[in-house]
């Protein structure tokens, strides 16, 4: 998998290792894997993009899944913390973590033209680290969200 999602790649291999990655992970940790918690987690591999919970839900309810938005959240209340999904802030919506199973910081590339998300890895230190530290503060969690426009949009190729 690569870590930018503007990147080509090949779509079907992505899908697997992350699953994959998945099933290990809950494996290692003793998780509960449960259908839903899996088809959320397919739903958003599949799409490749950042999904609201409504969205997912509707995908749910038209496979027989569940049509309350409890199912949907509760899956993703498993699968955020975990570290199979990510929640893009901006947009209200979630997206699969091209990293599934690695320690990592994130940042999101949020296109503002055609809400495109990529996930990239950054380095954990930083100006914020030294400063947190500097004022005895520890940083538990960061959320990195840039706006501008994806390689498609620049190039005027978006739908």
């Amino acid at each position: 998998m690569t870590g930018i999602g503007f990147e080509q790649h090949n779509h079907a291999v992505c899908v697997e290792s992350a699953l994959k990655a998945a099933d290990m992970r809950c494996a290692e940790k003793s998780l509960q894997f449960t259908p839903t918690r899996r088809r959320v987690l397919e739903i958003l591999l599949d799409e490749h993009k950042a999904m609201g919970a409504y969205d997912i839900l509707a995908r749910l309810n038209s496979e027989g899944m569940g049509s309350q938005p409890p199912v949907v959240y509760r899956a993703l209340d498993f699968l955020v913390p975990n570290g199979f999904v990510h929640k893009i802030e901006k947009l209200n919506a979630y997206i699969a973590c091209s990293r599934p199973g690695e320690v990592h910081s994130p940042a999101f590339m949020i296109c503002r033209v055609c809400d495109a998300v990529a996930e990239a890895q950054v380095p954990p230190q930083g100006g914020l680290a030294a400063t947190a530290k500097d004022v005895g503060f520890q940083i538990e969690q960061t959320v990195i969200e840039a706006e501008g426009l994806c390689p498609s949009c620049q190039d005027g190729k978006a739908a």
